[in-house]
């Protein structure tokens, strides 16, 4: 596992779609924070459900970047080539009764609890064994463990954060039923790995950073530092995103939409920088970063993107 001792920050996008709006808002944020402390930045493609998955969008992903000027420190990680790694933390979990398989579908605890909306929360059903028999084809979900756990960060743009995992998600999955793994595992586990002592992301994900930090507490690794961002919404006041079909960012349009991307993130770009080359925008950004202008919250259409 690498060495801390160095600011290192990552980008770490999922190829389901070509990059949006908002996928550059957090590209430039943990760029800038990165470049600001001295540090190193990494590029890692979160490939771990190929269900979801667009042919090319990897591809497409990664030369939008580079033509948008974005310069990353090590070769790029798949997160599959790490597959065997996230498989092994799942036995040693199961080994040390820290998880255990569970046959709920999400339709039957719904029908069990109650719940209709939303998060499920799930209750510890399969805790002493699965409830249902398992057709020989079928396979279990693995949850990992969570009762009577607390969960205290201090994330530097939402602030301090206090969250009891057994009341507000329950006993989680890590391993889906088709053999692919959550995002809480893989992800908390990679940052780990490659050594990332901060995580600059949507605001979205920060439900998710107090599983990562239960699971890095359970495999004995280190957390990084958080910082969740505002995300974009659209006309219909939903997160911009691939799946509520965020329109693809265009290359040719790098210079505008940095400046537009500065200016979401409160950083106060001068109107000049508009007809400046997308090397002098960079620099700009680079020597006027500050993370305590980012807002906690923001609403901004995605007019004309």
């Amino acid at each position: 596992m690498p060495s801390q001792t160095l600011y290192r920050g990552r980008f770490a996008p999922s190829p389901t779609g070509e990059l949006h709006f908002g996928s550059l808002i957090t590209a430039v944020a943990s760029y800038l924070q990165a470049k600001h402390q001295g540090g190193e930045w990494l590029l890692r493609i979160d490939d771990i459900d190929p269900p979801r998955e667009q042919k090319g969008a990897s591809k497409a992903i990664i030369s939008t970047l580079e033509n948008f000027g974005f310069e990353w420190d090590q070769d790029i990680l798949y997160q599959s080539h790490n597959r065997q790694q996230h498989q092994d933390i799942v036995q040693q979990l199961l080994a040390q009764k820290k998880a255990y398989p569970c046959s709920c579908s999400r339709k039957s605890i719904q029908e069990k609890t109650g719940q209709k909306k939303g998060q499920i929360i799930y209750p510890g059903f399969c805790r002493q064994g699965p409830l249902q028999n398992l057709s020989a084809t079928a396979k279990p979900s693995i949850r990992i463990h969570c009762q009577q756990q607390i969960i205290r960060f201090n994330d530097l743009i939402q602030g301090k954060q206090t969250v009891d995992l057994e009341k507000t998600r329950g006993d989680f999955v890590i391993q889906r039923s088709d053999g692919y793994f959550s995002y809480q595992l893989a992800s908390g586990f990679d940052d780990a790995e490659q050594g990332i002592t901060e995580v600059v992301r949507g605001a979205d994900l920060l439900s998710d950073t107090s599983c990562q930090i239960h699971l890095q507490n359970m495999l004995n690794l280190a957390s990084p530092q958080y910082c969740h961002i505002p995300v974009v919404v659209n006309h219909a006041g939903q997160k911009l995103s691939k799946q509520n079909r965020a329109k693809p960012i265009k290359q040719t349009e790098s210079v505008s939409l940095l400046y537009k991307s500065l200016q979401f993130l409160g950083q106060n770009p001068p109107l000049d920088l508009l007809s400046v080359s997308q090397n002098e925008i960079w620099s700009w950004a680079m020597s006027h970063w500050q993370l305590d202008l980012i807002p906690k919250k923001r609403t901004q259409s995605d007019k004309n993107r």
